[in-house]
């Protein structure tokens, strides 16, 4: 399985459903990929498989509140 990184800078906060629509999927691709990583990966971004579990299982519309302003 490959690892990509993104260095580009943030983008502009979108608005409109289509746009929410599309980060909603982009924070569940996140939390899923989470169940991918291995305890070693897991260790080094400080989550157990525990917690990377319950993550992954957290609904898309659960984020914290400063993601969505």
């Amino acid at each position: 399985m490959a690892y990509t990184v993104s260095h580009s800078l943030p983008r502009p906060r979108r608005t409109g459903l289509v746009a929410r629509f599309r980060d909603m999927v982009e924070i569940r691709r996140q939390r899923r990929a989470l169940l991918d990583l291995n305890a070693h990966l897991l260790k080094d971004i400080g989550l157990s498989a525990q917690e990377a579990q319950e993550e992954s299982e957290r609904p898309v519309w659960d984020v914290p509140d400063h993601w969505r302003r």
